[in-house]
Order: structure tokens, then sequence, then C-alpha cells
């Protein structure tokens, strides 16, 4: 059956293994296209407009912000972020789905500018396991761990505004659902 571009849109709180998914989906299926945000904030050494991000004056961010040209966007680390609408409908006309890995404000976010988007939730099997994943990272404090786990709580609460649900308790599992999913929706 032939595929239709979608955009799907990956989200859930952090440990939840939202960016390893991706990573393992993207290696099956390196059709799926990825979009080049945009930021304020200055290049990295090495980094290249245009193909790291879309670097933008503020006042340049502010002129997409007032367009409507972000299909979401937020305030990170003192710098801004966006996902432009026209890297997705450049992907979509090609017929390339995109999939964009976001937090769960920017997917929210994204369902009211592209209601047709598929938005995924990806979670963890538990508030302990993501507890135990966090600290298992170790480049957390005490006091930014809690912080992850309060935000989780919250972002756990928006699951049921999502298309798909996914608990990531086993990766090859949970890689095997999201590839389904996708397919699914893709064939619809």
């Amino acid at each position: 059956m032939p595929r239709s571009a979608r955009l799907f849109v990956v989200s859930g709180p952090s440990g939840a293994g939202k960016g390893t998914l991706v990573a393992r989906v993207r290696d099956v299926r390196p059709d799926l296209a990825l979009t080049v945000s945009a930021t304020t904030r200055r290049p990295r050494p090495g980094e290249a407009d245009g193909t790291s991000y879309h670097f933008l004056t503020d006042e340049q961010f502010d002129e997409h912000v007032d367009a409507g040209d972000f299909l979401e966007w937020a305030h990170v680390h003192g710098h801004r972020y966006g996902t432009l609408r026209s890297e997705v409908d450049r992907s979509i006309a090609a017929n390339r789905s995109v999939i964009l890995e976001i937090d769960v404000q920017g997917a929210l976010n994204v369902r009211k500018a592209f209601p047709e988007a598929v938005l995924v939730f990806i979670e963890p099997p538990s508030l302990e396991a993501l507890e135990s994943r966090l600290r298992g990272r170790g480049t957390e404090d005490e006091q930014s761990i809690r912080l992850r786990l309060d935000n989780a709580r919250h972002e756990m609460e928006l699951a049921g505004r999502y298309d798909v649900r996914i608990v990531n308790d086993d990766l090859d599992v949970a890689t095997s659902q999201l590839l389904a999913a996708l397919e699914s929706h893709e064939t619809k």
C-alpha cells in the first residue's frame, strides 16, 4: 500500500528514551526527514547555518513569530528555538514523512498549528523507573532530578492528548511499536 507523508511528533518526559527511539527508527527508516530548527543562539565551532540550525537574530526570530512561521517555539537556556513550518511543508510536499522530537509543550503547540500531525507519547514504565534512569545518567544533581520528575508527572497527565502512547520498558519492543505506528498512519 502506498505511503502518505505525515508529520510525526515524538515527545514525553526527560529520560523516557525519546532520542534513543527516534535514532533507532531512523536507522531503519532513513527516509524520515528531520527538520533544521531555528535558534537565536550563536553558532558553535563547526556548525553551519541552514545545516546545523537556522541561526537568526532576535529581530529575525521576532519577524518569524509575528508572521506565524513557526509550528512551535520556546525559550531554552536564554535563547529561542523553533520549528519552521516551511521545513515541514517542504518535506511533506516531497512525499517524505517528518519526525520531530520535541517537548510536550511544543508537541501540543504543533497540534494547534498542524492538526493533522500524529503525536506519539513515549512514557517510562513507571515514575520509579524514570527516576532510576535519570539517576543512572549521573549528569544531574538532586535538585535537577526532582525538577525533571515533577515535570514528568505533569507531562504524563497530558499523555491522553496524544494519538499514540508507547511505554518504553523494552527498547526493542518500543522501537517495533513506534515503527508500526508510523507505518499505520502513513498507510491510512
